[in-house]
């Protein structure tokens, strides 16, 4: 049995390790409230070769500590509660713009028109292709 105090090093140890390889591997950090793409998506830029967070709001994402790690967003429009372009927004007031693809369901050309124009690197619609995503994502973190 450890002591408390070895305990509380051990953990201090490897949440070290675990942000040494987010910093090595890009952390990629995905923001949406389908359960089924928090679930999915992951998987996915794993394979690539990614670190991953799921944050299932944009209020999860801001209260965590994963922000400043983070290399790039993976951001659903239409969030419950702050949307994605809020969240965005927000970012860049804070001063931590995170070069962002946006993924939506909504298949409206004007909204993407929108989102490139507030500086997001690309928007996807949903259901997109593994090659989309990663060309994507290979785009958003040459900018950074």
């Amino acid at each position: 049995m450890l002591f408390p105090f070895r305990a509380f090093q051990s953990a201090q140890r490897m949440r070290r390790r675990e942000e040494f390889v987010m910093v090595q591997r890009r952390l990629v950090s995905v923001v949406d409230d389908d359960q089924s793409v928090r679930e999915s998506l992951p998987d996915l830029l794993r394979h690539f070769g990614f670190a991953v967070q799921a944050f299932s709001s944009a209020e999860a994402f801001l209260a965590s500590e994963f922000v400043s790690l983070t290399r790039c967003l993976i951001l659903d429009v239409a969030l419950v509660g702050m949307s994605g372009p809020d969240l965005q927004r927000e970012l860049i007031r804070r001063r931590q713009a995170i070069p962002t693809v946006f993924i939506t369901a909504h298949g409206d050309t004007g909204v993407r028109s929108r989102l490139l124009a507030l500086g997001a690197t690309e928007c996807l619609f949903k259901p997109f292709s593994d090659d989309a995503l990663l060309d994507a994502l290979t785009k958003a973190l040459g900018t950074r």
